[in-house]
């Protein structure tokens, strides 16, 4: 099982949104940046307060941390992701299929999947 650290620091997160690549999904942003170790993932994960309340927000957040362990075993090790709720999507469309739909996508455009 690949171990993942959750990112909680306000300086980790400005370091990978400076120096990560962008990645955009229908309603999900991502950004990447390669770590120096290896076997280890690190996940942010921020919604803005302008996007719902908190019982919206937290409910987007559970949806994410969930849709990212479906995939942990089936990324490469060494990156640090963040994961955005974009401001325009509408929160009605926050379903697990949707968002399942778009990390694909974006870990697929980021070359991060083992092909197996």
């Amino acid at each position: 099982m690949k171990k993942t650290k959750m990112m909680k620091k306000n300086y980790e997160f400005k370091n990978v949104l400076s120096k990560g690549t962008y990645y955009s999904g229908k309603y999900v942003e991502a950004f990447i940046k390669k770590t120096k170790q290896e076997n280890v993932n690190f996940l942010g994960i921020a919604v803005s307060v302008k996007v719902a309340k908190a019982v919206k927000r937290n409910h987007i957040k559970r949806l994410l941390r969930e849709n990212y362990r479906q995939y942990e075993e089936t990324i490469k090790g060494g990156y640090q992701i963040i994961f955005l709720w974009k401001k325009k999507a509408e929160i009605q469309k926050a379903t697990f299929e949707n968002i399942k739909k778009d990390m694909k996508r974006i870990f697929d455009k980021a070359d991060l999947s083992i092909e197996e």
